[in-house]
Parts: C-alpha cells; structure tokens; sequence
C-alpha cells in the first residue's frame, strides 16, 4: 500500500463539474487566457519565478508554476505548505490549513506575497467527499503584491517552458522533468533539475506517480513537473514507499486549476514560459 508523506520542510532543528471545468481550462489557456498576460520581466533577470523558495510560517516549499488572471499575478505552491498539522496528514479533506490572507515570504521579493487560495480550505468548505479529490487535490495559489510583480517572469529555470498545460495525462515511461529547490540542498543549483519517468497516473488522472533519479526531499514540496513537451503536468506533493521506494506523487495540475475554476471567482491561468523548453539539457 502507498504511505503518502508530504514534502514541506519546517525550520526546526534538523530532524462531475471538476471534468467540465477541465475541460473550458484548456479551451481558456489556448485561446490565450481571460486577459492579456502581464509584462513579464526578463527571465535572465527575474527574481521570482517557478523555483524559488516559499516560506508560511516556517514552513519551506518550492513554488512551481506562475498564474495570473490578467490583473494580479499568482506564484503556486502545495496547499499542504500552509497545513498545520504532521507530514502525514495528506487528506485535504480533513487536514488542517493556516487561513486565507496569511502572508507568505517569497524569494525574490521585496514584501510578502498574501495566501489567496488553498484547495484544502475550498474542500472542507464545500464537504467534498471524493476519495481521490481529497487525496490529491493540493494547490494554493500566493497572491504577489503589486510592488513585486515587475519581477515575475513564468519561466522555469534550467528546462524553459511550460509551454502549455497537459489534460491528457502520462503513460509508463513517459519522461517527466523538475526543478527543487530544498534548502536541505544548501543552495547547491546543481541538484535543482530533475529528470526522470512517469510510472503512469491514478486516483482516476487525479495524480502522477513519478520516478527521478533523486527524488523530491522536504521542501521540495510543491515544485514544478512537467511532460516531454513542456506542458504542465503537476505539482510534487508527496514521497511513497510503493511502487518505488523514493517515488513522487505529482498531483495533476489540470485539474487542480479546473477545481479552482469551478468552486471559486478565481480566473487564474497558467503562465506560459517566454524562455523555449529544452529537456535535453539534462542528460
């Protein structure tokens, strides 16, 4: 049986209308989006993209992809990094969460970006029930304060992209790349671009069981995975024991933001990379 354990790390001393919102997310993001994109910052001098370090009341995650709805502009993390309970409450449904408007520390920032929203949260206040949705539904989105969002460009580092998002999934090998960003790395960039492959999805798409020759870590948590295209394929949110020891849970970012879509006024949309997708640059 896989044991879930999330992946953020804490400063303490070392120790149905989800389907149709999938479906009206990718028919947004190929049409461009609810609005036009902001000015981006160039990515060779961006402080704040996918990547960087997040901090919620001690806690550090990676955030993984950057989102806007035109207007604000969005940097994402776990909805588990904002959880107050141990590393293996891993049921959205019923663990808890600090509350919406709590700040959170950004790297590359010059004033905390604010938590806007947090699926966990969403879920316990509908009474979702789903299994699978409860399991693996684990996005929160950082709203970046104004003064800030001059610095903000949606590349990831090392690969580029995402240049889209993925709604159809992974199948068995299907090549899957990352970038982490633990602190438990000591700020060693070299150990931040992951490669590996998918061991196919479940939970019904709702997850990605992927393999990488070094998994994520604590504080990992949270970061970007990507398919063989570039396309957003989810979000690292938990480390198993099965089917392979040291194995990721990549939650589908799809239909995380169709959850999103259809149970808040959020209109957030993926931002695509301006620097083009190169998986090859890691071999």
């Amino acid at each position: 049986m896989n044991s879930p354990v999330h992946h953020r790390h804490r400063r303490v001393p070392f120790a149905g209308a989800v389907l149709a919102a999938v479906a009206a997310t990718a028919l947004t993001l190929g049409a461009g989006g609810a609005g036009a994109a902001p000015t981006w910052a160039p990515a060779a001098s961006a402080t704040i993209h996918p990547g960087v370090q997040t901090f919620t009341a001690g806690a550090q995650c990676t955030a993984n992809f950057v989102y806007t709805d035109g207007t604000a502009v969005y940097l994402g993390q776990a909805a588990h990094c904002s959880g107050t309970g141990g590393s293996t409450e891993t049921d959205g449904c019923t663990s808890g969460s600090l509350p919406l408007g709590t700040q959170v520390t950004v790297t590359g920032a010059s004033k905390p970006g604010v938590l806007a929203y947090n699926s966990w949260l969403t879920m316990q206040q509908l009474g979702e029930t789903d299994a699978n949705t409860c399991a693996y539904n684990d996005l929160a989105l950082i709203r970046i304060d104004p003064a800030d969002a001059g610095k903000v460009n949606p590349s990831i580092p090392f690969f580029g992209g995402p240049t889209g998002l993925n709604t159809a999934g992974t199948a068995l090998g299907d090549k899957v790349y990352s970038y982490g960003n633990s602190e438990l790395r000591g700020g060693i960039a070299q150990l931040s671009p992951k490669r590996g492959v998918s061991l196919g999805d479940d939970a019904g798409g709702w997850t990605h069981t992927v393999y990488t020759v070094t998994p994520g870590i604590p504080g990992d948590s949270g970061s970007a995975f990507v398919d063989a295209s570039g396309k957003a394929l989810g979000i690292l949110s938990t480390v198993a024991i099965a089917p392979i020891a040291g194995s990721n849970g990549v939650g589908d970012v799809g239909r995380e933001l169709a959850y999103l879509h259809a149970h808040t006024s959020i209109n957030a949309q993926l931002g695509k990379g301006t620097e083009q997708f190169n998986g090859s640059r890691l071999s």
